[in-house]
Parts: structure tokens; sequence; C-alpha cells
């Protein structure tokens, strides 16, 4: 029986959101795609389809990706749809990941003052 339509909607717009998350975190992190691709032992194709929100990564790619850009993988799993909402987001980066007010362009801002703040240290 295919997936109601809703269902798939919500699973559309959370492969949109994680692809949108990635993109933007990898943008923060000054990496171009092949870079993070290399570093979290993916192709630079399936990464890319990652952030057009074209395929759903597995968990341990997820974490993989996370480890790379050094972000929570818990944050990858909560956009991903993996895990619930965590209403305690352990660092900035993440309260802002977390963050359903905010568009992809506004965390992107708003990563981009905190970087210029903490002089672009990783926590």
């Amino acid at each position: 029986m295919p997936p109601m339509p809703d269902v798939r909607e919500e699973l559309d717009r959370r492969l949109a959101d994680v692809g949108d998350f990635i993109r933007t975190q990898r943008q923060v992190a000054r990496m171009s795609v092949r870079r993070l691709a290399e570093v979290a032992g993916v192709s630079n194709p399936y990464l890319s389809q990652i952030e057009r929100g074209l395929r759903k990564p597995s968990a341990e790619i997820l974490q993989q990706i996370a480890k790379a850009l050094q972000i929570s993988a818990e944050t990858l799993y909560e956009r991903a749809g993996f895990l619930g909402p965590d209403a305690s987001a352990r660092t900035v980066r993440e309260a802002i990941a977390a963050d359903p007010l905010l568009d992809a362009e506004q965390q992107k801002a708003l990563l981009q003052v905190y970087e210029s703040f903490v002089g672009h240290r990783r926590l």
C-alpha cells in the first residue's frame, strides 16, 4: 500500500530540511561539497543529492556528515526525523538549527554572526 500523501509530503519536507541544514552548516564551515564528501567518506554526487533533498541518508551517513562538520549527530537525526525534537539543545549552533521559526537563510545569517563572535572556533 503506498504511503498517504501527507506522509509523503512530510518525508519530502524532512529530506529538504536536512539537506538545507547540511548545506548551511557546510557553507558556514567554508567547505566545498567535494571537501565535505571527502572528510565524511561519502561520494560527492551522493552528498549533493542529500543537500538537494533527493536522497534520504541513513543514520550512519548522517553521523559521518555530522562528525565532518563538527556538529552533533543528534541534530541531524532530529532534522531527518529519526529523533523527536530536543528542547535542550547543547550548543548555540544546535539551538539555531533546532528553531522551527528560522528558515535556512536566517539560520545561516545567525550562524555567521555567531562564528564572527567566537572567532570560527568549533565547539
